[in-house]
């Protein structure tokens, strides 16, 4: 699925080197090294405020709560994507709110918000959590034009999507604050855990520098009830050497992408429609987005089936996500159940991700192919 190396070997010398600049200088949490990663990155994604943290998953609570979500709120997300999406929602006091996918992109449906909004559970719904699932970016100017119009905060998870953009805007620009991943299988990866929340705001930013140090504006005086979610200069380190290298290797997971959607029609095995039948569904770009394919991802019939024969062939693959967050035993809570959300339902059935990383060489892609061609002969 990931061969790290490939992406380390190349930068080896110079990595050891910033991690042995952090430890002569001893700024073991945050830093200058953090600091420095945090200027570029907001520059890189055009928002004036970068504030990293421990993870993508105290990203997201970050975000939230310094965006003014708590007790009484309602945020509106998607049942199809990783547990963290609801998680934090939960953490930062609110009541999450679920809506439908779209079945081509994955992502978060406009039209089933809208339904959603317009029902009994929409009342109380604050904000809109839309996911960039795999790394291409929701419909943004349809959760825009719902808060506009309903007066609702917009939050990214853009844990999947460093580098995506909408309409040439940066995933991380596009609400009021945004919450991205650098865990180590991320297109931009740490060599460890963390994350990082993006803003426009100086108020979200500064309240957000002050929740991941356990709410401290000075030195041991707390102004409010934070958490330890700081960046660790190592992170910080990684992180800016490899930021200078993302839009390289997010194009070259473009060409990746653009092979494997040549090898599969060329094998007689994409369908259209965004249903398979016999073959497989390709992943689609949609119009107005640059995806940057954090997985490459298709449907198919018989999912179970042909991961079984992939990995009997050494071919790796993985799922994302075999069970929805509604049907999660940890979130029974919420008072969902089966049937709810039918598209992210078929979704978890069909979904398999194939082997996606810059460094995936022509070869070993057609070698993937030929493996699911002889699956469906």
């Amino acid at each position: 699925m990931l061969d790290l190396r490939r992406q380390y070997q190349p930068l080896h010398a110079e990595l050891l080197a910033a991690l042995e600049h952090v430890l002569e200088t001893q700024q073991f949490i945050l830093g200058e090294q953090v600091s420095a990663f945090e200027q570029a990155a907001a520059a890189q994604l055009g928002v004036g405020h970068a504030i990293g943290c421990s993870s993508g998953t105290d990203a997201l609570w970050l975000a939230l709560a310094a965006a003014g979500i708590g007790s009484g709120d309602a945020v509106l997300t998607t049942p199809f994507s990783f547990f963290a999406s609801v998680s934090a929602i939960l953490r930062a006091g609110a009541r999450p709110v679920l809506a439908d996918i779209d079945p081509t992109s994955f992502n978060l449906s406009p039209a089933a918000l809208e339904r959603v909004l317009n029902s009994p559970r929409g009342a109380g719904v604050r904000a809109i959590l839309p996911v960039h699932l795999y790394g291409q970016c929701a419909d943004f100017p349809s959760f825009a034009r719902f808060g506009q119009e309903r007066g609702l905060v917009l939050i990214e998870d853009a844990a999947q999507a460093w580098g995506a953009e909408w309409n040439g805007v940066k995933a991380g620009a596009l609400g009021l604050a945004a919450a991205f991943s650098f865990y180590p299988t991320k297109n931009l990866s740490a060599a460890g855990d963390a994350g990082m929340v993006a803003t426009h705001s100086a108020e979200v930013a500064e309240r957000a520098c002050a929740l991941r140090q356990h709410g401290m504006r000075r030195r041991y005086y707390h102004d409010e009830l934070g958490w330890n979610a700081r960046m660790d200069g190592f992170q910080g380190a990684v992180l800016a050497i490899k930021l200078r290298h993302i839009e390289r290797w997010n194009e070259s997971r473009r060409r990746v992408a653009e092979r494997y959607h040549a090898l599969f029609t060329q094998a007689g095995l994409a369908e259209s429609g965004p249903y398979p039948q016999h073959g497989v569904i390709l992943p689609q770009e949609q119009l107005g987005s640059r995806h940057v394919w954090h997985q490459y991802v298709i449907r198919s019939p018989r999912r179970n089936e042909l991961r079984t024969f992939l990995t009997a062939r050494q071919i790796g693959s993985e799922i994302y996500y075999p069970v929805p967050l509604h049907l999660q035993d940890a979130l029974k809570d919420l008072g969902y159940k089966e049937g709810d959300f039918p598209e992210a339902e078929r979704a978890a059935r069909e979904v398999l991700a194939l082997p996606m990383f810059p460094e995936l060489r022509e070869d070993e892609q057609q070698t993937v192919v030929s493996a699911i061609a002889q699956f469906f002969s």
